[in-house]
């Protein structure tokens, strides 16, 4: 979608409800045929994370999320007027305030759920804090230089590739009340290592960065997440900061995963990684 001239420049100039519609009727009705195995991985994950769903109730899940999926791509090119237009409501808003105006360097924990694009830019226009955030690029160069001509409009800085580790402790380090915002539910090998899932995994990969970065610079954690609440309408729901100096690694890694788990299976039509990963090989 993105990485169609035609079609990015459409989607910008129609009223970002309508954009964010058509996005998700390209998806359900037209990319989900074409991504057949993509659509089976997320069939089967999804009766192994939801075993009680029937066959019904299964299938409108998946619908939602190829709809969730295209609406979510066709979004980024008007992230800045959902901002703007207040399309995001927040759960216990002055509490979350109270955090994001509190002291000191904190790490945004977060999974690709709703639009996560979305939720970088909402933190950055809710707070002073100096905001960084880390991405994975397409390997495409095409999507790639549509994705970061998108991302210009809303995100503020962020960071990638070779030397990025130097940039994102360079950044915690020198910048007063310094935020990094950073997804945990990478895919490697046709894998998550988090969420866990009631599997036995140590921290890695994102996660066992995060850990690192916040003990060396004093940083406390924020997990949350964004979901869709109809349209291009969304909640952002928060956990309580998590403090390093207070919390052995297990400890927090046990709230974040029972936190960002248990949202990624209660909402599994918007979550991302389902059709990018295999359960049958944990």
């Amino acid at each position: 979608m993105l990485s169609n001239p035609f079609l990015f420049t459409l989607l910008r100039i129609l009223p970002a409800s309508l954009a964010s519609w058509l996005g998700g009727w390209l998806s359900a009705n037209i990319a989900r045929r074409n991504m057949k195995l993509r659509d089976q991985r997320a069939r089967t994950n999804l009766a192994i994370l939801r075993p009680g769903l029937d066959k019904a109730a299964s299938e409108a899940i998946l619908t939602r999320r190829w709809f969730n999926l295209g609406r979510t791509m066709a979004e980024l090119t008007n992230i800045d007027r959902l901002i703007e237009n207040n399309h995001i409501t927040v759960e216990d808003a002055e509490g979350y305030q109270q955090v994001l105006d509190g002291p000191g360097p904190m790490i945004a924990l977060a999974v690709h759920l709703g639009n996560w694009d979305l939720l970088a830019a909402h933190i950055k226009a809710s707070t002073d804090r100096p905001g960084l955030g880390v991405y994975d690029p397409p390997q495409d160069p095409g999507q790639a230089a549509m994705l970061k001509r998108a991302r210009s409009s809303y995100m503020g800085e962020a960071i990638t590739g070779e030397g990025a580790a130097r940039g994102i402790l360079k950044h915690l380090t020198t910048k007063d009340r310094a935020t990094l915002y950073i997804l945990l539910d990478e895919r490697r090998d046709r894998q998550v290592w988090f969420p866990r899932f009631g599997r036995d995994l140590p921290p890695s990969g994102n996660l066992s960065v995060a850990l690192r970065l916040a003990r060396k610079v004093g940083a406390k954690f924020l997990p949350f997440y964004m979901i869709r609440t109809e349209g291009p309408n969304f909640r952002v729901h928060w956990h309580p900061p998590l403090d390093p100096a207070q919390l052995a690694d297990d400890q927090i890694m046990d709230q974040v995963d029972a936190f960002l788990g248990k949202a990624c299976i209660d909402h599994a039509d918007q979550w991302l990684a389902l059709h990018d990963m295999d359960l049958t090989l944990s």
